[in-house]
């Protein structure tokens, strides 16, 4: 049984909600351990279809537990390697995890907290939280979550965010592109459903998983090879169960159940 992570399917969504609110839901490494087993259990669940990534108390994370933290800095490079790669290999797992994952985001999202975010497909925020990279203010550095933020907001805004250390509004988060949508408090969980809902109703899982596959892969390759993987990945969609399923459905005026 889980200590620090609650996990629940129901009607298709796979709730998984950090629960470690005296401590801000900040990361040590149980925490990691057990979202990174949630989120394999979700990905090898067919009766899941998206994930709701979300969190108790006021804070949804405040990034890593500073004891933790002080307690590493007495160990060896080598094991401190072993720590962040694992720290490194949540977040890939979250990027690159086949089903949608939308964070519900009901308080601060600090640091690597912020990190966790940023790789979710979707963010709904309440209008109250702040968000930011507060890692230069200790004398840390954020590194892994660079990474991924330069990808999603691009060099200028990253700069800007992590080099100040500054906390922004969900509002401005929104504009930079980290937050999808910026909701009430009292609406937050249910938009949050309702959306995970309309995925799995009118979207296709392997279209998704395929879809979140290329948006993860071509950026990485010169725009000729990007191309070529493209049309390639286009060619084996189309022989894809889902893809004649839709096809057919929509050409004879069926209704598509997904």
């Amino acid at each position: 049984m889980m200590q620090e992570i609650r996990y629940e399917v129901s009607n298709r969504i796979a709730y998984i909600t950090l629960n470690r609110p005296e401590k801000r839901n900040a990361f040590n490494k149980l925490l990691v351990s057990e979202l990174k087993e949630a989120l394999s259990k979700a990905e090898n669940d067919d009766n899941v279809k998206v994930i709701v990534l979300k969190a108790e108390g006021k804070v949804f994370c405040a990034g890593a537990d500073l004891g933790y933290l002080q307690a590493l800095q007495s160990h060896t490079f080598e094991e401190n390697l072993v720590d962040s790669t694992y720290l490194k290999d949540l977040y890939l797992q979250i990027y690159r995890h086949p089903k949608v994952i939308i964070a519900a985001v009901q308080g601060h999202a600090l640091a690597g907290g912020c990190g966790l975010i940023t790789v979710c497909d979707f963010v709904f925020s309440v209008a109250e939280a702040k968000f930011g990279y507060s890692e230069v203010k200790i004398g840390f550095v954020p590194a892994i979550v660079m990474t991924f933020l330069i990808r999603k907001i691009g060099e200028a805004r990253a700069k800007e965010m992590l080099l100040s250390g500054d906390l922004i509004e969900a509002t401005q988060a929104q504009e930079y592109g980290i937050v999808t949508q910026v909701l009430f408090e009292n609406e937050l969980l249910e938009k949050v459903e309702a959306f995970a809902q309309h995925l799995c109703n009118t979207n296709s899982a392997q279209a998704m998983k395929v879809t979140k596959q290329l948006i993860a892969d071509i950026q990485n390759l010169p725009l000729s090879e990007a191309l070529q993987y493209a049309a390639e990945m286009n060619a084996k969609a189309r022989n894809y169960e889902d893809c004649k399923k839709g096809i057919s459905a929509f050409l004879n005026k069926e209704k598509i159940t997904w």
